[in-house]
């Protein structure tokens, strides 16, 4: 029994959806969510919900498209959405400054913003995080010392290890992709034998990252279970308490998502 905690169905075609569903529920992945990237896009994310048993979406504006016209929600805007049963998360949000595809100042004001509507919900925020560990700790820490903690996971978890410790102090949660399972990734399964396991959440942020041994086939929610064998793996567990652990810790960081 596994979690994929993100994943963007909206980037399947409406044909394939079913399909994609049906072969990650024959996969043991009983639950997926898919996530929110734009304001605009949220009504979308809601109705693939809808359609769909084991299905839960988050609503929030990616930090790539931060800058864009549509513009940033307000904390207001983003809690009205979260009243609808489907949406169990915020974001996801956060900063990311390899592809700076939006000016920094949008993204930090963006990941505050979600950060605040995390805070006032009690949802969790979805994190993304690329190459700018320092920017977004400082704003965790701000957030937090200034207006109370708030739940969070870091997703697709790639950067250093200061920042999983960090964000573990502060509360948060951390999420392996199939970036996990690649040759080059022995540091950060390192750190995932070394992160407490009650923090632990696997995902595929599919339709991107497909894991070992399906590298270069477009990833799909069922892949998860390559990223859970190798943390499996790393951790020293079997494949069933690393499912039962991580469902446990989906279950108890999303408490909106249905809990059976």
């Amino acid at each position: 029994m596994l979690v994929d905690s993100h994943c963007h169905l909206d980037y399947f075609t409406a044909a394939e959806i079913d399909a994609v569903i049906q072969r990650a529920t024959e996969a043991g992945v009983t639950h997926l969510v898919t996530i929110g990237t734009r304001m605009g896009q949220s009504a979308e994310a809601i109705a693939l919900a809808e359609r769909h048993d084991g299905v839960s979406a988050t609503i929030g504006v990616h930090p790539h498209n931060a800058g864009e016209p549509e513009g940033l929600p307000s904390v207001a805007e983003l809690v009205a959405l979260t009243h609808h049963p489907k949406v169990i998360g915020i974001g996801e949000s956060g900063l990311d400054y390899f592809y700076d595809t939006s000016p920094r100042d949008a993204q930090r004001q963006g990941f505050r913003t979600h950060i605040r509507a995390a805070r006032e919900t009690g949802l969790p925020l979805c994190i993304h995080a690329r190459q700018a560990d320092e920017d977004v700790l400082s704003i965790l820490r701000e957030e937090h010392g200034q207006g109370g903690a708030f739940p969070f996971l870091l997703h697709c978890f790639s950067s250093g290890p200061d920042l999983a410790r960090q964000a573990v102090a502060l509360g948060g949660y951390i999420s392996f992709s199939g970036i996990l399972t690649f040759p080059k990734s022995p540091e950060l399964r390192a750190l995932a034998a070394e992160l407490p396991a009650e923090r632990l959440l696997v995902e595929t942020d599919s339709p991107y990252l497909a894991p070992v041994p399906l590298r270069g086939k477009r990833c799909e929610p069922g892949y998860v279970v390559h990223t859970a064998k190798v943390l499996a793996e790393t951790r020293g567990l079997g494949m069933a308490a690393l499912g039962a652990l991580t469902t446990e810790n989906f279950r108890r960081l999303f408490t909106k998502a249905p809990q059976g």
